[in-house]
């Protein structure tokens, strides 16, 4: 340790070791807490330890250097956050000959980083490497050039809008945000904190600001459940994102000044998401929002009742793992669909509403659920499951019509023929043959294979008797399904997955719903079970005017009509690992 601090200099470094393909550009000795004397390599791609004295080690010693997983280590810096100084104190260290610790003063610094779960690989902890050394210089050398390399890494966010739900969930979104709070000021991230007081308040906010205020941030992350990321989404698309309405079928109603064409673009190509082609930018005073945007991306940290965007994005639901996806940076695209409330007939005078969900939109069951469970809020998340038995044992069903676009017939369902137009007779009971199922992960192949432009397609339809209607934009795994509505949703392959069920006995709508619940459960392999992947569909009740579930509001509608959005936004986040 008595070595002079020139040896740090990188550019004098005559070390010809390499890591990941990287020169290294400096190496030193020093002491790691709790491991002990180390040489520490330092270079583009990241830093790296071996104890000092790994060479001369005397194999029969009581202590085993490899049975201490921080005793030889490579940490790239894509998963460090921050390198601080922390003054003058002690660095325990292993002794040769046993277990005990003695300590030492020195100067220290420390280096943040995530570390994932030996466990569960999409769960991300904290790790802190505290290094020490008795010439200050070094110490503050190497924080300084770790710095510098911390700057290189793209796409990090410096500035952040944070929303905050004190009342989602448990409550308990106050809370997680102050254990979250010390790892974006570490990171250097400034977060500009509201606390909502109301429903709405962040919808509010969001779309009155100005594009010059919006893009003064890098993003924005919101503190709560699926509710407060719609809330926000909405906000920021309502007021900003030009589009027509979703295509309906030529006898569905014609939407106000549109052509309802079965053509469907892929937004990404078009930098829009217009039916037309042309570009979906809010200009405001000579400051353009695009969308998708460039940099500007969504984050949220779980703090809900389900927490589903964030299980299906991150592969956790846990605050911290959410928390360091955002500071590092991590980016993936995410599908968005538009759902819209017609009029019920053409005298009307109620024009139509526009919608925008990043989850899920469920009519009948679904939307029986949520109304029944808003009499229940004094209970807390258990009102849906409280809600949710009073609605299965009532087994109301409803009359209806949907029709879907069809963009590849040729691999349509076996099942589905011409009898779901006379109420699906054949259908109504036992399983029917699986499919394969292709699981959404980090850098998935399907969200990232080009979209080949206009897609062929042509309007189907079923109609009849259901007990729900369901269109899934993601998988919406959450605890209660594990795999979700649909285990094989993808984030951002510009499809919805339709989901009908038709009316059955008590004991098979349970048969069904159990599965839902249980790991590897197959709830769309029955008969009575209808499932289509779509870009577009359109629904109209046959009878009273239903109730829909939009990511957990009420939403009355006679005839609605939704359209998907191929990675329209981005999120902080980086996809399932596992």
């Amino acid at each position: 340790m008595e070595e002079n601090q020139n040896n740090l200099i990188a550019e004098n470094s005559t070390s010809d070791e390499h890591f990941n393909g990287a020169s290294s550009l400096s190496s030193l000795t020093l002491f790691l807490d709790r491991v002990g004397e180390v040489i520490l390599s330092l270079n583009s791609i990241g830093l790296s330890w071996e104890p000092a004295d790994s060479q001369n080690d005397d194999k029969t010693s009581c202590i085993r250097r490899e049975n201490h997983a921080e005793s030889t280590a490579l940490i790239e810096f894509s998963d460090v956050y921050a390198a601080e100084l922390a003054d003058w104190g002690s660095v325990r260290q292993l002794t040769k000959c046993c277990f005990m610790h003695q300590d030492s003063e020195m100067y220290l610094f420390v280096v943040h980083a995530m570390q994932r779960s030996k466990t569960k690989e999409s769960l991300w902890n904290l790790v802190e490497y505290t290094f020490g050394h008795r010439d200050q210089l070094v110490c503050q050398t190497l924080v300084k050039k770790i710095k510098l390399y911390l700057a290189k890494q793209i796409g990090r966010p410096k500035s952040l809008l944070v929303f905050v739900n004190p009342k989602s969930g448990k409550g308990n979104g106050q809370n997680i945000w102050r254990t979250v709070a010390p790892i974006f000021s570490r990171a250097k991230v400034r977060a500009q904190v509201t606390v909502t007081e109301r429903a709405g308040h962040a919808f509010d906010l969001v779309s009155s600001m100005t594009n010059r205020q919006l893009i003064s941030y890098d993003g924005i992350v919101a503190v709560g459940g699926d509710g407060l990321f719609n809330e926000i989404l909405n906000g920021l698309l309502t007021s900003r994102f030009k589009t027509k309405f979703p295509p309906v079928p030529p006898d569905f109603m014609a939407s106000p000044g549109d052509d309802p064409s079965a053509s469907v673009l892929d937004p990404r190509e078009i930098n829009a998401g217009t039916q037309d082609g042309e570009c979906s930018t809010a200009v405001e005073d000579d400051v353009e929002f695009s969308f998708p945007h460039e940099w500007f991306r969504f984050g949220l940290i779980p703090a809900g009742s389900t927490d589903a965007i964030v299980i299906c994005t991150t592969g956790a639901r846990d605050p911290i793992t959410s928390a360091l996806h955002i500071v590092l940076g991590k980016r993936i695209c995410l599908d968005i669909a538009q759902v819209v409330k017609w009029k019920a007939t053409m005298n009307s005078d109620i024009e139509p509403s526009v919608h925008y969900t990043a989850s899920f939109v469920g009519y009948g069951f679904y939307g029986d659920v949520i109304t029944e469970s808003e009499k229940y809020r004094w209970m807390g998340p258990k009102r849906y499951d409280f809600a949710g038995t009073k609605v299965f044992l009532r087994h109301r069903s409803y009359e209806a019509e949907i029709s879907y676009l069809d963009i590849n017939s040729k691999k349509s369902d076996p099942d589905s023929n011409d009898d779901n137009l006379n109420g699906g007779r054949k259908s109504c009971q036992g399983l029917k043959r699986k499919s394969e199922k292709i699981i959404c992960r980090a850098n998935c192949e399907v969200c990232n294979t080009p979209f080949s432009g206009k897609m062929k397609s042509k309007w189907l339809r079923s109609r009849g008797r259901f007990l729900s209607v369901g269109a899934a934009v993601i998988s919406c795994r959450n605890e209660r399904a594990p795999d979700g509505l649909v285990a094989d949703a993808h984030l951002a392959d510009g499809l919805l997955h339709l989901i009908l069920i038709r009316n059955c006995s008590h004991a098979l709508y349970l048969w069904h719903l159990t599965n839902l619940a249980k790991k590897g459960g197959t709830p769309l392999d029955f008969k009575f079970v209808e499932h289509y992947k779509t870009p577009a569909f359109a629904f109209t009740s046959l009878g009273k005017e239903g109730v829909w579930n939009l990511d957990g509001e009420i939403l009355r509608a006679h005839k609605l009509s939704a359209q998907v959005f191929r990675g329209l936004i981005s999120l902080f986040a980086n996809g399932p690992e596992v």
